[in-house]
């Protein structure tokens, strides 16, 4: 009788079942009406509110999807995404006594620019906050390592978020190309910016103010005719931050609002800001790069207040944010050597008062 019910198997159930021996992958199972039916239940319509058991149970479909990934290689696409806030709290209670040694000791002017700066520089970092500069200057020494589980987090979720994907992706590889790195390891990009470039690169893509905007600033960077290098752009900006640190330029925004790292990152996202209209607008291009990023090391040093102005207005979606912040004229040293993006990883930061972009 089993011979005869076999026969009797109509052609639409042989296209929804693979023959014996075959599977399909998870992404198609998902797609199969078969499947979809039982997630929604049985006799539930399709726009019917699923259940909180079947909305966990389809949490896990894509979950093992996620998983499946990375079957192929060295991906970390199970590692689940970071906050910024757990990342902070790795680097704040990590050994990081080796990156502290590097960090170098302000120059202290002596004399009559001593005495300038005294009565009209910006005022000294307070005491209190000093920990926190050291934390961000470590952070700026400090590599990223495969062995250590948030560093890889920390950039799979900066790949997650720009691409807007739920898969990983391997450590090494051509994809980080695609991102704007320079090569197959976004480690050898960060030298001068530390995991403190990656840091900043988070707190863009996970805060959610500023994720429509690292987003937006992404597909500029994708774009046919004035593309760029997102991710070494993002190391540039966050060098010139550190400088900006450096030189005290942000002590009186520090004090006043008792926080460090929070200041530099949204400088950071600030000057992101000023860099995408600028480039968008005036319709700009990778020649014209190192002359935007050197008015954008001014306006970080001599205005830091108007831009973190303007990251306020973009954020509150104000009339302001829709307009377009005219870039101050070229100054005198405008004329001066750009920057060279193949070279740019290997860039130093400059002592205080010789800042300079090489």
């Amino acid at each position: 009788m089993s011979g005869g019910a076999g026969g009797s198997e109509r052609p639409e159930e042989r296209r929804r079942f693979p023959p014996p021996g075959k599977s399909l992958p998870i992404s198609a199972l998902r797609r199969n009406g078969l499947l979809q039916a039982l997630v929604r239940g049985a006799g539930q319509p399709a726009g019917a509110e699923v259940s909180e058991e079947l909305r966990r149970a389809q949490e896990e479909w894509e979950a093992v999807e996620e998983i499946q990934s990375g079957a192929g290689g060295t991906s970390a696409g199970a590692a689940p995404p970071i906050s910024f806030n757990e990342a902070l709290q790795y680097f704040q209670t990590a050994d990081l006594s080796e990156c502290r040694k590097k960090v170098r000791a302000t120059v202290r002017r002596r004399g009559l620019a001593a005495l300038v700066r005294f009565l009209f520089g910006p005022p000294r970092l307070q005491p209190q906050l000093q920990g926190e500069r050291e934390l961000a200057l470590a952070m700026a020494q400090c590599g990223l390592d495969d062995n250590e589980r948030v560093h890889v987090r920390i950039l799979q979720t900066i790949y997650k978020k720009l691409t807007r994907s739920r898969l990983g992706c391997p450590r090494y590889g051509a994809h980080w190309e695609e991102l704007g790195f320079q090569g197959a390891d976004p480690g050898t990009d960060l030298r001068g910016t530390g995991m403190l470039g990656l840091m900043q690169m988070l707190y863009f893509v996970m805060d959610s103010r500023t994720l429509p905007l690292a987003q937006e600033i992404f597909r500029l960077s994708q774009h046919e005719t004035q593309n760029f290098p997102f991710c070494i752009m993002s190391v540039n900006i966050t060098r010139i931050v550190i400088q900006a640190l450096r030189e005290e330029c942000l002590s009186r925004e520090c004090n006043r609002r008792q926080q460090v790292i929070a200041v530099l990152n949204d400088l950071y996202a600030a000057a992101f800001l000023q860099l995408y209209r600028v480039w968008k607008w005036q319709h700009k291009t990778l020649a014209d790069s190192g002359s935007l990023l050197k008015e954008l090391e001014l306006s970080t040093r001599k205005k830091p207040k108007q831009l973190l102005k303007s990251l306020e207005a973009y954020v509150n979606r104000s009339p302001a944010a829709d307009g377009l912040q005219q870039p101050s004229p070229p100054s005198a040293s405008g004329g001066g050597e750009e920057i060279n993006f193949t070279g740019v990883c290997d860039l130093q930061i400059e002592l205080e008062g010789e800042a300079r972009l090489i």
